[in-house]
């Protein structure tokens, strides 16, 4: 067998959208990866297509590039993991470093440091990892490259980086244009000096090929052929196809024996089946049923599991029950709740970070994650593969602390406004029980807010957020401890419009509905009793016909309706929707619609449902 090309293992960490997708697609073209001629898209690394929408990464990948260093003839492989860059994905980022030897940290030549980033950045210098600080987006005419520099100097400081972490050596790039350079002032070349600075400064993995074969999974995900198929580094050792291994969870004990029926290596985009793998290999492995992520895969010999990051527990949970509404089975293909507990019962075994337990009526789960994002995307991903659903308002988990006292989960806000935004931001953060923490110009008419805040204070605040600061405003959250119970919180403070009937909704009687609010409808939508048809002005929820036609005698006639001029409707995103639902509302959604509803449709059984909860 030939000798193994010489190998680096590098994560690259950065906020979103500082462009960390779009360099890697550069990484991949300077290296040779694809061909010339080759149709690739952009953002190659986001594969799916809530990624690609979004622009955000979703699912942590690895991937790899082959590069010859100028003077040799042997060409090096760099394995890259590309991360996600939000918190409410961390739970993936936490144990990837694990699997690396460096990390390449990306940070935007305007914007900075910032949250996740320094979530991330602690993780990595606190396992010893060596950091290259790469400056992207030099080419912004807004950029501040040596205050970004001294503000991650200063991060790194703050999070205990040891001497050899904080000689870090520093490039100026543009990820879109394609180069990199060690002169602040350049805007043009090739990605050459990063290629060079990877092989030059990141330590090759300690290789240990005589021990038993060791292996940590990291990744989990599902294929339909091969089962169960877990991702991590080779730690020691050597592995073939079809050589039998066991799992051990953290405390030594043995979950399951097996084969290793199938190892896949990455190389470029592809997952490319291997006979063989060795130690500091990035490896996929099918064989096993029950192994998961933290888990410890190793030879039949091996007792003591390789230490591994402790996956960070649910900070929120939502409802997800059968769509039990009038026009439920109309759109979708996937209504039972045995079909939902199917499809949950699978991304629970895939995505470690989401916990899912099934109610004593059997017709709901409690699906619980790290963030709404998180668990937006989970219901995104369902409703397009035709499912529907009713979800509750998300609702935060409470913990406790050893002297019996309620504890809820705090978050790290960073919120970047204008200037004259500045007052409204606070006295909204306030109202929601968040401190301030840090408040200082960040140049251009800028200021950049920091909190502490308890998470549930910040359901739903994101779009109140928005129309405070006119759409200008950038607000980052990052889950930080649990801490006390800061008592009650005022909710929203309207109620809402109520459909009091079944049928489509008419002009004549939306129009005078327009004066006591918002409205999410428009003419032509069907309507069901107990349906949300829009916000009242009032903090009382109000029952309204929006189904009443005119009239018609011999002195009227219907051509006066065409002179009714109605404002577009409010037309809200599903997650817009989850954040807006009170405790007695849920969302229904549906392949093609997404629906506001009150929990209990009926008006006479709300109200006694209303006084029990009073007396309670």
């Amino acid at each position: 067998m030939s000798a193994p090309l010489p190998l680096r293992n590098i994560a690259i960490i950065a906020h979103v959208d500082h462009g960390k997708t779009t360099l890697v697609d550069q990484l991949f073209r300077q290296s040779g990866t694809f061909r010339d001629n080759q149709r690739v898209e952009e953002r190659a690394m986001d594969s799916n297509d809530l990624e690609k929408e979004r622009g955000i990464t979703i699912l942590a990948k690895p991937t790899s590039v082959e590069w010859t260093p100028e003077g040799s003839d042997q060409p090096v492989r760099i394995n890259i993991v590309d991360t996600p860059g939000h918190a409410d994905f961390g739970g993936e980022v936490e144990r990837i470093l694990s699997m690396v030897d460096g990390v390449i940290l990306l940070v935007d030549s305007s914007e900075g440091a910032m949250p996740q980033t320094k979530f991330v950045t602690g993780k990595a210098l606190a396992l010893g990892l060596k950091p290259i600080v790469v400056v992207n987006k030099v080419d912004r005419p807004d950029q501040r490259i040596q205050e970004v520099l001294d503000e991650v100097f200063d991060l790194f400081v703050t999070l205990d980086a040891n001497d050899e972490q904080l000689d870090f050596p520093v490039l100026y790039a543009s990820g879109r244009n394609g180069y990199a350079s060690e002169d602040p002032d350049r805007r043009e070349g090739t990605l050459v000096p990063l290629f060079q600075k990877i092989v030059d400064h990141v330590p090759p993995p300690a290789l240990d090929i005589d021990a038993p074969f060791t292996f940590l999974a990291t990744l989990l995900d599902r294929d339909n052929f091969l089962g169960r198929v877990l991702t991590g580094r080779v730690q020691s050792g050597t592995i073939r196809v079809n050589d039998p291994i066991r799992a051990l969870d953290m405390d030594g004990n043995v979950i399951e024996t097996g084969r290793a029926s199938k190892l896949m290596t990455f190389r470029g985009l592809e997952r490319v089946p291997v006979e063989e793998a060795r130690a500091g290999d990035i490896i996929s492995l099918a064989g096993l049923a029950v192994a998961t992520v933290a888990n410890t895969v190793a030879a039949p010999e091996v007792t003591v599991p390789i230490k591994a990051q402790p996956i960070d527990p649910p900070t929120l949970s939502m409802r997800f029950s059968v769509n039990d509404s009038p026009m439920a089975g109309r759109e979708g293909s996937k209504v039972t709740s045995r079909m939902i507990r199917d499809r949950l019962e699978r991304e629970g075994e895939s995505n470690v970070a989401i916990k899912i337990t099934e109610s004593a009526d059997k017709d709901s789960f409690e699906v619980a994650g790290r963030g709404e994002l998180q668990l937006g995307v989970l219901i995104e991903t369902m409703r397009r593969e035709g499912f529907e659903l009713g979800i509750s308002r998300p609702r935060v988990l409470y913990g406790q602390d050893d002297n019996g006292n309620r504890t809820e989960p705090y978050e790290t806000v960073v919120i970047d406004v204008d200037d004259e935004h500045a007052g409204t931001v606070v006295e909204k953060m306030a109202i929601r029980k968040g401190e301030m923490t840090d408040m200082r110009p960040s140049g251009g008419g800028k200021t950049r807010i920091t909190f502490t805040a308890p998470s549930r204070g910040l359901i739903g605040y994101h779009g109140e957020f928005l129309s405070d600061t006119r759409g200008t405003g950038i607000m980052n959250r990052l889950f930080d401890k649990y801490g006390p119970y800061k008592g009650k919180i005022e909710g929203r403070k309207n109620g809402v419009l109520i459909s009091n009937g079944t049928g489509e909704a008419v002009a004549y009687a939306l129009g005078p509905l327009e004066e006591r609010g918002i409205l999410f409808v428009g003419v032509g939508e069907p309507l069901y009793e107990g349906m949300i048809i829009g916000e009242n002005a009032k903090p009382e929820d109000l029952e309204v016909n929006p189904m009443k036609s005119k009239q018609l005698t011999n002195f009227r006639s219907t051509g006066k309706d065409d002179a009714i001029r109605l404002t577009p409707p409010k037309i809200m995103t599903l997650e817009q929707a989850i954040a807006y639902i009170d405790d007695d509302e849920m969302v229904e959604v549906t392949p093609k619609s997404i629906r506001l509803r009150k929990a209990i449709l009926d008006p006479h059984e709300r109200k006694k449902a209303s006084r029990k909860k009073e007396a309670a």
